[in-house]
């Protein structure tokens, strides 16, 4: 029997080769005539050619870094509220698209980042809209209510509908100059966001339905995008399989190789794909059970542990760290600790203690 479900997923998406081309348009269906661009410094140029060739875009923001800080959303605020805007757009992989939902959700107010990301005060009741502009396969940041941000050396995931895209346009065409690395690093990433939201306590039937689909094609080109990036077939599926891992994990959220995540990129500073990778394959193993057998079916191989064994050569042919000494020295019992105190444990539908979780550091020695 169906179990009750509410599901919601507000985004307008366009989707499509040469889709860029739509975002004048966007712009104008929304009624915006003054908006900021936000990218980091590796899209500043395609930032500065679009912001000349559309009026509608005010300024341009493009210092966003990987582990997007709080300042970057303060000063993209701050633009935001010179120009009077009325949307921002993110253009790039997660830390620009997370860098102008921040933004977004703050300008109307009064107070720093600082405030609201800390729950001081509830986020200003009012925001700017919010276009995403994904440049690479994998956060699937632009149809979630998620952003991800730094204050200092803390790192938090916060969860909020003041972070929900007004549309996402999402052009394949953007990640054809994705190096390599980065696109298996990204590819992973939206791997992780299928399967945790598969397997997340909080999953639901159309959910799991993203999350099949999202596994299947990720496993069908990511090794094809990363051998040969100018495969445009290859990029397309990988756009639409970040896409629908984004559906897949936006409401069950994610789960236990999210939670170690965060540890192993503060501590060890894995990009954040890289660090849900590294103990993706054991998560596969702890959390195999009839409903994992059915997805694995469902995309072709023949076993949990079949698909265990895929993430791993996925990891090796990209050249990442898949052992404990590839991370240095490792403090094992703060590594477990801190990744035990990570709310999104919760999710993860086989409880793991901090001695659960040492034991599986232990196997990645």
């Amino acid at each position: 029997m169906v179990k009750d479900f509410l599901f919601y997923q507000p985004v307008k998406i366009f989707f499509g080769m040469g889709k860029m081309a739509v975002v004048n348009d966007v712009l104008e269906s929304l009624g915006i005539e003054r908006c900021v661009l936000v990218c980091d410094t590796f899209f500043a140029a395609k930032g500065q050619q679009l912001m000349e060739s559309n009026s509608r875009i005010v300024d341009l923001f493009a210092k966003v870094e990987p582990n997007p800080q709080l300042a970057g959303a303060n000063e993209v605020a701050e633009l935001c509220r010179k120009h009077n805007a009325q949307a921002v757009i993110g253009l790039g992989g997660g830390s620009s698209i997370d860098t102008a939902k921040f933004a977004a959700a703050i300008a109307l107010g009064e107070e720093e980042a600082e405030v609201y990301y800390h729950g001081r005060k509830p986020f200003p009741a009012d925001r700017l809209k919010i276009i995403a502009v994904p440049t690479t396969a994998g956060t699937g940041s632009e149809v979630t209510q998620v952003s991800v941000m730094n204050c200092g050396e803390e790192k938090m995931t916060i969860n909020n509908p003041v972070f929900m895209p007004t549309a996402a346009v999402i052009d394949p065409e953007l990640m054809l100059t994705v190096p390599p690395r980065v696109t298996m690093v990204t590819g992973l990433d939206a791997l992780s966001h299928a399967l945790e939201g598969y397997w997340s306590v909080n999953h639901q039937p159309l959910t799991d339905l993203y999350a099949i689909e999202a596994v299947r094609f990720v496993l069908n080109n990511l090794e094809k995008a990363f051998l040969d990036g100018s495969d445009k077939e290859a990029r397309c599926n990988m756009a639409y399989a970040a896409l629908l891992a984004g559906l897949a994990f936006g409401q069950p959220k994610t789960a236990g190789s999210h939670a170690c995540s965060y540890p192993l990129s503060m501590d060890y500073h894995l990009p954040h794909g890289e660090a849900c990778a590294f103990t993706m394959d054991s998560f596969v193993r702890i959390n195999a059970d009839e409903r994992l057998e059915y997805l694995v079916k469902q995309v072709g191989l023949e076993s949990t542990d079949a698909l265990a064994e895929e993430i791993i050569r996925l990891k090796k042919l990209g050249g990442l760290r898949c052992t404990l000494s590839d991370l240095g020295e490792v403090d094992l019992d703060k590594l477990a600790e801190d990744c035990s105190k990570q709310g999104l444990m919760n999710n993860n539908p086989v409880k793991m203690s901090v001695a659960d979780l040492r034991a599986m550091f232990e196997k990645l020695a």
